[in-house]
Parts: C-alpha cells; structure tokens; sequence
C-alpha cells in the first residue's frame, strides 16, 4: 500500500474497553507514524463510522477497538458493507470468539481440552441461590464465573466461598445475558500469539503469566509490575511445542485470521486447557502480543506494520 494513504486507527467506541481501546490505539497509530505511514486516530461513532471514514479518506481500517463492535463482528460487518479494507478476524470468528459460550461449544466439538462449564442464560437462571448450590455440588470451590461476551476480565469473578456465587453472577449478568459457570483449573497460566506468515498460522513463544496477587483480573492485566510475565515460558521443547499445537489448533477452529491471542491453563495434570480466544489483542505497555513478537526479534512498529499489512482487502 501507499504509505501516504490514510490508515484510519479506529478506537474507543460504547464498549466497557473503550478506555483501554483508546491507549491500545494510540500507541498503534504512533507505531504505524514511525513506520512512515500516515495513521491517524479515529474515535468509533458506529452510526456515522463509514461518513466519517470518507471523511479523512482511508483507505484501510486498522481495527484497535476492544469489546463491543470491533471484536463481536459488528464492525467487521460494517466495514465489509462498505468494501472497507481492515485488520483482523473476519465477521464469524470475530462473533464466535467474542462469545465465551459459542467458543467454548466449538472447542467441545472439536475435542478441544477446555475446562468443564455451565452455560446459563439469565432468563432461566430462576433463583440465584439454588444455582449456586448447584454450581458449588457440580464444580467445587474455588469456582470461575464470568460474563459470556466481555473483555479483560470485566464480569470475571473467582468465588472462593458459597457465599461468594451468588453476587459473582450478579455482577456477571449486568454485563451479558449468557453467563458461565467454570471449573477452576489449577495450573499455569498461558497465552500464545498467533501471526499469519505466507498465509500460515505460526505460535510465537508461550508466555506464562504469574500474577503477584494470584489471580489475573484488571488490575494485574493493566498495572505495570503486577504480574510475572516469563516470555519464552520455561517448558521443555515437547511441552512447548503441544501447547503451540493446541492454540494452532484454536485458531484453525475458529477461522481466525492475522494475529490474534489464545489463552490457556496448562493444568497440574500437564493438559492445556483453551480458556478463550481474542481476536484484537491488546497493544499497550503491558500487553502480550507485543512481548511475544519482541522475544523473536519484532519491534512494536514491525508488529503494527505486519498486521496493517494482513488486512483483509
């Protein structure tokens, strides 16, 4: 491409990671400037997104938009429509991927090791407190409950009491109607980044997380020194090689494209377990992506210039 064409950074939006989306974006498009290219932020206005894209005249949309439209296949859709260019996964994987509970029946039918879940939609979910009973009998304690179509871990709770269940689905329920109910794996905490080269998925290192406080939620994702970040992670060459394998796996599943994010526990029984799949991964100080790309020699500018470069046409 025409490095004087504009690339429109597309960031913020309504969702609940606007705020996130925003830092992620700024730091693209000051990247893709280093680069030579001529990027220039726009903030997400999904009514008037394609008027204001003619506006400035991209030419290509470099998708930086966390959550809600830019990672749940609105945005691709939009795009599409209009015979935008942009980067990423396509309008189904996006939507599949953005739903914890439509992940995880594809990962199920696929033989996929995810952890063992419940799927529950508020209009059934009846009384909260019987449920809670039930989820406790079924999966024990601690328990993992989280919102089906959210983010960095908003409406993500680890209840470790009985007491806690029923306020963890509260909270998980204002942010979806599809909630989970999960076991909760012990283990290591895993993501592998995933790039296309010559229109082949590559695994970059396993990076293992070790959160100082126990638990990866917002804050050990978003504060710098909260977490351990052991990027190649310590595994032998098989072990290393099987979870790539799984998460290359993911990523065929679900038909994801350019670079994209699997996360997995790699449990006490030596099994990686998919957690989930992000499709517009963060790109800020603290993100994974970018750890992993650097561990093989990409810079944060080559990275955003491969990425740019993988857009859908």
């Amino acid at each position: 491409m025409n490095k004087q064409d504009v690339v429109a950074v597309v960031l913020g939006g309504p969702s609940s990671e606007a705020e996130i989306s925003r830092v992620t974006g700024g730091a693209i498009a000051g990247a893709l400037r280093e680069k030579g290219y001529n990027a220039k932020e726009l903030e997400l206005d999904p009514a008037n997104l394609i008027n204001d894209l003619r506006a400035m005249d991209a030419k290509v949309v470099f998708n930086a938009v966390h959550g809600m439209y830019g990672e749940d296949g609105r945005l691709q859709s939009i795009l599409e429509a209009a015979g935008m260019p942009y980067t990423g996964c396509g309008v189904l994987a996006s939507a599949v991927s953005m739903d914890k509970s439509a992940t995880k029946r594809y990962l199920q039918s696929a033989g996929i090791p995810t952890a063992p879940c419940m799927i529950i939609n508020k209009q059934d979910a009846g009384d909260l407190n019987a449920l809670a009973d039930k989820i406790v009998a079924e999966f024990g304690l601690p328990v993992v409950i989280k919102a089906a179509t959210q983010g960095s871990s908003i409406g993500v709770t680890i209840p470790k009491t009985a007491e806690e269940v029923v306020p963890a689905l509260e909270d998980s329920f204002k942010y979806s109607q599809n909630v989970l109910a999960e076991k909760c794996i012990q283990g290591k905490e895993l993501t592998i980044s995933m790039m296309e080269e010559g229109g082949e998925p590559k695994a970059l290192p396993v990076i293992w997380i070790a959160p100082h406080s126990g638990a990866y939620d917002f804050h050990s994702k978003y504060t710098k020194g909260a977490t351990d970040y052991h990027c190649p992670a310590p595994f032998d060459e098989a072990t290393t090689a099987y979870i790539q394998g799984v998460a290359k796996d993911t990523y065929n599943l679900l038909g994801l494209s350019g670079v994209a994010r699997v996360d997995a526990i790699l449990g006490e029984d030596g099994v990686a377990y998919v957690l989930e799949a992000n499709t517009v991964p963060g790109m800020t100080a603290t993100s994974l992506v970018p750890k992993a790309a650097a561990a093989v020699g990409i810079s944060f500018p080559e990275l955003c210039e491969k990425i740019l470069l993988s857009a859908h046409k």
